[in-house]
């Protein structure tokens, strides 16, 4: 296993009260070196992919590894409204030994089949988002045979950039799609939020060659909720089971300025909260991960709630 650390109680702050109110009264620390049953209706686990290699190697701005904690702090305070039948359960970090960002991708694998074999559902908390790669290679290992999974990407990029030299936070797409390839398969991927400023045209090239489902920044907001969930509908029909990932740097900086990557020209919070509604509603989701918080950039704290935010709304709606 990567350098492992076990849950903080000090990243859960907030208020108090005698009947657990707020999340960080409700959190349950554990490890993930443990035995671990669960015994509840629903389970949901927490797991920081605490790395920014992925980013460093893409040339990026690193400080990623800083955001799982960040997202724990923000959550922390956010009101509590899960039954109590539900456990929330805090795994602790993966953290990047040695540069070794491919070892990480595989204890990740490992760890996400870990929680789905224990009846939790696994949410990842980012770090670079080439945690998508392991996630995504835990799911597919937990599922029955002849089942399929599809990808919702939250994203202004593709994440389709060859992994020639090495994988990357822009490689984990292609990785999963050459390998399907390999089996004669296709990618089952829908990006959502793309910008032609943000990707070069080869990557839209591999996108229509692979049959990537994709829609473009000026056309995932509001104005045209009706045909973007007209899109996700036809996209969730067409799959077993469903994994979701918000890279936070989709979205405008006048709402996440904190991220890898950030640009005024993203999407805004309501149409993925829109979005997020139809995937949770279908009953299909197997994982989801917020990827690419870096605080060193962020402005009050933004980002960070914004991404806190977003995983208080999945986890009281799975």
């Amino acid at each position: 296993m990567s350098n492992y650390k076990l849950p903080r109680k000090d990243n859960w702050i907030g208020r108090s009260s005698d009947q657990q109110l707020y999340l960080n009264e409700k959190i349950i620390l554990s490890s993930i070196k443990s035995p671990f049953q669960s015994n509840q209706n629903k389970t949901i686990a927490l797991l920081g992919y605490s790395s920014d290699e992925g980013v460093r190697r893409n040339h990026g701005r690193v400080g990623s590894s800083l955001g799982p904690d960040a997202i724990r702090k923000q959550l922390g305070k956010m009101p509590n409204h899960l039954d109590n039948n539900t456990q929330l359960i805090d795994f602790g970090n993966l953290e990047c030994n040695d540069e070794d960002l491919e070892s990480l991708q595989s204890d990740l694998s490992v760890a996400v089949k870990f929680f789905l074999d224990n009846n939790a559902i696994p949410i990842i908390l980012g770090g670079s988002h080439d945690l998508a790669y392991g996630h995504y290679n835990g799911l597919s290992q937990y599922l029955p045979e002849g089942k399929t999974i599809g990808i919702i990407n939250f994203d202004a990029h593709f994440d389709l950039r060859p992994n020639i030299n090495g994988n990357t936070s822009g490689t984990p797409f292609y990785q999963i799609a050459t390998e399907h390839e390999a089996k004669n398969e296709s990618i089952k991927y829908m990006a959502l939020g793309i910008r032609k400023d943000a990707n070069t045209k080869d990557l839209f090239e591999f996108a229509e060659t692979h049959h990537a489902n994709y829609l473009e920044q000026k056309y995932f907001c509001m104005t045209y909720l009706e045909h973007v969930e007209l899109r996700l509908m036809q996209f969730i029909e067409d799959v077993d089971y469903l994994y979701t990932t918000i890279d936070l740097d989709g979205f405008s900086s006048a709402y996440a300025p904190g991220v890898s990557a950030s640009s005024p020209m993203g999407f805004s919070p309501d149409i993925v909260l829109k979005s997020l509604k139809l995937i949770l509603e279908s009953g299909k989701l197997l994982g989801l991960d917020v990827v690419e918080l870096n605080p060193n950039y962020d402005v009050d704290d933004q980002t960070a709630k914004l991404a806190a935010s977003l995983v208080h709304y999945v986890i009281h709606k799975v």
